[in-house]
């Protein structure tokens, strides 16, 4: 844990279970919700196979990234995660969304 609360800048150890519980939830949640947003856009696997999950990817990537600063503002983590999405985005080559 020391590792972790080195590498993330926290000091507690209940701040790593916290942020580890959001990562966890948000994934779950994501994949989740993702099939009923891909049926409420007509977009089914009669599609093909390769686009129909080439587009639940994109949606699973683009609920994920919502869900992970939502989330992390309902467990009081906001800090965290907002700084851990910029970080992600910029390092994927989406840093133009927060400039």
């Amino acid at each position: 844990m020391d590792t972790l609360k080195k590498r993330w800048g926290i000091n507690s150890n209940w701040q790593v279970i916290i942020i580890l519980l959001v990562f966890t939830v948000t994934g779950s949640t994501s994949v989740y919700i993702a099939k009923p947003v891909l049926d409420f856009f007509g977009i089914t696997s009669e599609l093909g196979s390769l686009i129909y999950w080439t587009l639940r990817i994109i949606v699973i990537f683009t609920l994920y990234q919502f869900l992970l600063v939502s989330y992390g503002w309902l467990f009081g983590q906001y800090k965290f995660f907002s700084k851990f999405v910029k970080k992600f985005l910029g390092r994927i080559g989406l840093k133009f969304l927060f400039t």
